[in-house]
């Protein structure tokens, strides 16, 4: 009965601590779940608007002299569209404007609002959105939507490429005070101290290490008291090397970089493990 348990919940038992933004969580939570996983919420991250619209704003009323248009995450992709239904503009994209979005999820989202996307790079990292698009975009105006805070990669590279490239902020990520107690609460109360915590970008890195806190006497890139036997998971590459920058392990690496990827590693890792102590 245990082993049958364990096949269709393989992770009956475990306990994985998801900090996306509150209102990003439900995928990743619901799967987690779905396969037998107790989970615990606390954002590590908190979506918030740019402190002004004016250069998206501007960027979005001349969307026609764009040829191509770079979209990095779902949230860009509301916020655009929510901006362009507050400008009263089209909701469809100019049609000989061509878009490239970072992964499924973006591609997904922009399709759902009546547009094609043309280019989803192999994986879903900026240095691959530079590897598909460098050889198109020499002379080519090129309109990159994404967060206050993040990798230059993409506007760098291709501007060598012989793009012209203009960045726009579509929202920025702030660390959510309220998180600091649960999560500190969370990792010091042993029937809720998960197994594993997951990290689907830098950004959670980041604010993840900031609610912790500093403490006494503790050097940055050692690894961190407190967080003793717990596994952390990443979602790509990138997150990966900001985990190990300050300090973290990377226990859990997904070779897809997506929530289904991210899912499937925590549960191989796992099986893995249950398999070599039985």
């Amino acid at each position: 009965m245990r082993s049958a348990s364990r096949g269709r919940y393989p992770l009956s038992g475990v306990r994985v601590l998801v900090g996306r933004a509150r209102h990003q969580a439900g995928a990743l939570s619901s799967e987690l779940r779905r396969l037998g996983a107790t989970v615990l919420e606390i954002p590590f991250i908190e979506i918030r608007n740019p402190r002004s619209f004016q250069p998206l704003d501007s960027a979005l009323q001349n969307l026609e002299g764009y040829d191509w248009l770079i979209l990095t995450s779902v949230n860009g992709v509301k916020a655009m569209w929510s901006r362009m239904e507050k400008l009263r503009l089209p909701k469809a994209t100019p049609s000989d404007l061509r878009i490239s979005a970072i992964g499924p999820a973006t591609k997904k989202a922009i399709e759902q609002r009546g547009t094609r996307v043309d280019v989803v790079p192999k994986e879903y990292v900026a240095e691959s959105v530079v590897r598909s698009l460098r050889s198109k975009v020499k002379g080519k105006r090129v309109l990159l939507v994404r967060a206050k805070v993040a990798r230059d990669v993409i506007p760098n590279e291709l501007r060598k490429a012989g793009a012209q490239v203009d960045v726009v902020e579509a929202y920025e990520t702030i660390v959510p005070q309220s998180s600091r107690q649960r999560l500190r609460a969370a990792l010091g109360n042993l029937k809720q101290r998960p197994h594993v915590v997951t990290f689907t970008s830098s950004s959670t890195v980041r604010n993840f290490v900031e609610l912790l806190g500093s403490r006494p006497g503790e050097k940055k890139g050692k690894s961190r008291p407190g967080l003793e036997g717990i596994r952390m998971a990443s979602i790509g590459p990138v997150t990966s090397a900001t985990l190990r920058e300050l300090g973290l392990p990377v226990d859990i690496s997904a070779k897809e970089f997506t929530i289904p990827g991210l899912v499937e590693a925590v549960v191989d890792e796992l099986a893995t493990r249950r398999k070599s102590t039985t």
